[in-house]
C-alpha cells in the first residue's frame, strides 16, 4: 500500500478504544475540539471559529453532521475535511480521515498536521491526555509538532 498516493487528497485511519459516539463529541463540540485539536473552536449558526496557539484563526463551514458516523467540515484553503466512524465490533471505533481538495504544494506539511492532530485526538478520547503545549511560541508554523 502507498500511503497518500493521491496529491488532491489526504486519507488516514486511526484506531480507537473509545466508542464511536463518544469519539464524535470530540469532533462536532466546542468543548471537545478544544481538548485536542484548537486552543478554541467555537461553532454558531454553522460556523466554526477556529483559534490555534501562535494566533492563527479561521472561520469555516460545518457541511455534515451525522451523529456518531459522520462530521466534515471546511477547512484550510478550502479543502472538506470529512471524519467517517464505524463501531470496531469491541467497543472501539474505526475513524477514516479524509481531507479533500489540498492543493497540491500543501500535501506534504498537510499530510503530517493530520498525524499531529489524530495523535492528538486518540490521547485525549482513549487517555484523557493533551499532548499540547498551548504555547504562543512552540507551535506548527515554529516547526513544533505538539502544539
Amino acid at each position: 500500500m502507498v500511503l497518500q498516493e493521491d496529491t488532491n487528497d489526504i486519507r488516514w485511519r486511526l484506531h480507537l478504544k473509545s466508542p464511536p459516539e463518544m469519539v464524535y463529541w470530540m469532533l462536532a463540540t466546542d468543548e471537545g475540539r478544544a481538548c485536542f485539536w484548537a486552543e478554541a473552536a467555537q461553532e454558531r449558526d454553522g460556523m466554526i471559529d477556529w483559534r490555534w496557539p501562535g494566533g492563527q484563526t479561521a472561520r469555516t463551514r460545518v457541511l455534515d453532521k451525522r451523529p456518531p458516523v459522520r462530521f466534515a467540515v471546511e477547512y484550510y484553503g478550502g479543502s472538506t475535511v470529512t471524519f467517517d466512524l464505524a463501531g470496531d465490533g469491541h467497543g472501539g471505533t474505526v475513524l477514516t480521515m479524509t481531507d479533500s481538495g489540498v492543493r497540491p504544494e500543501w500535501h506534504t506539511e498537510v499530510a503530517a498536521g493530520w498525524v499531529s492532530v489524530l495523535m492528538a485526538l486518540k490521547a485525549a478520547v482513549d487517555f484523557n491526555v493533551d499532548l499540547r503545549n498551548h504555547s504562543p511560541e512552540y507551535h506548527w508554523d515554529n516547526g513544533f509538532v505538539d502544539n
